[in-house]
């Protein structure tokens, strides 16, 4: 099965956190332990050096995008070598039009299937001027398109742009992820109006995550679906969110009444990612919350960012110790506890 059909297929996503040592330095070990984690979680894929990987490390000042990368895709390909199983990888694609290409080349060279295209250097910038940035960097690898929130720094992405998106020959997915119900919309009617429907939809909004996954676009030849997810949120209690997520794609693809249950599941995960995500301070806690929580979990030694002032708000980490209690059905700490020496011997 090749990449088109995986993700269109739908699958799981994690989006890969950084991890360092208390003193800054990149903590190796641990980043390969994590890699670990999400590949025998069940992960169809993996999305590194993305935001929640921290945007730093894309300054060559840093010096860690490469090493990162990597890391990464040898964890995967000894994976894959070992399961006989294809996985989607992809890398973060950061900057401007000439170091967006150098990155593209990059992660093409080191064996990446796509690029996951962040568009915040283009802020202010007209729409024909960030197509035609989309364009050269389709030429060196194969685009993930992301619709990012404002919150974290995405650009405003009209309907038309995702349509002249969309003409782009060499687009294979898009994350949706500004954390709103009408532009997360405009992306399905663009698919639509292009009938561009080989391009699979991913959801990246951490606040809709089950109803996004329900939902279906009534489109003019055919229905409209998001397939997976690639998420921050799936980067954490990774394995239960695959046997939710198989679940939810069961009832989906077989148009199946929604239970009850299901709709408690959507409603649980606003609640712990309102925490985790640091939705009272407009998410400014986001990544050192997913740190936090694996932290709990026993598969990070440190919450610390590159950007050493980036720390939990203040209150949020009462908030995320209280969600890690109120849904523990939720938790994966079962099927950590019995592999991670495994996973740090390997």
């Amino acid at each position: 099965m090749d990449v088109r059909e995986i993700l269109k297929k739908g699958i799981v996503i994690p989006a890969h956190p950084l991890a360092l040592n208390e003193d800054g330095s990149f903590d190796e070990k641990t980043q390969r332990l994590l890699t670990r984690y999400y590949l025998h979680a069940g992960a169809g894929g993996l999305a590194i050096a993305v935001h929640m990987t921290q945007p730093e490390i894309h300054d060559e000042k840093v010096g860690l995008l490469e090493p990162v990368l990597k890391c990464g895709i040898e964890e995967i390909e000894k994976f894959e070598k070992e399961n006989n199983k294809r996985i989607v990888k992809i890398g973060g694609i950061f900057g401007d039009t000439e170091r967006a290409c150098k990155e593209a080349e990059l992660e093409k060279k080191l064996g990446y299937d796509l690029g996951l295209l962040c568009l915040s250097s283009f802020k202010g910038k007209g729409l024909d001027e960030i197509i035609e940035h989309c364009k050269k960097v389709s030429e060196i690898i194969p685009l993930f398109g992301f619709y990012l929130s404002a919150e974290l720094g995405g650009v405003e992405l009209p309907f038309e742009f995702w349509c002249k998106f969309l003409e782009i020959e060499n687009v294979y997915a898009i994350k949706i992820a500004p954390m709103n119900r009408y532009k997360t919309v405009d992306v399905m009617r663009a698919v639509d109006e292009t009938e561009r429907y080989d391009v699979a939809l991913y959801t990246g909004n951490d606040d809709n995550i089950v109803f996004d996954l329900l939902m279906i676009y009534k489109g003019k030849k055919q229905d409209i679906k998001i397939c997976g997810g690639l998420l921050g949120h799936w980067a954490f209690w990774t394995k239960k969110v695959v046997e939710h997520f198989e679940k939810i794609r069961n009832i989906v693809d077989n148009n199946l009444p929604v239970p009850p249950e299901i709709l408690k599941l959507g409603v649980d995960i606003i609640d712990l990612d309102s925490a985790v995500f640091d939705a009272r301070h407009n998410l400014a806690g986001c990544i050192p919350g997913v740190h936090y929580m694996l932290f709990k979990c026993g598969l990070m030694k440190s919450i610390r960012c590159v950007n050493p002032s980036l720390k939990l708000s203040p209150g949020q980490k009462e908030e995320i110790d209280r969600v890690y209690e109120e849904y523990s059905y939720l938790s994966d700490q079962d099927f950590v506890n019995e592999n991670i020496d495994k996973w740090r011997k390997d």
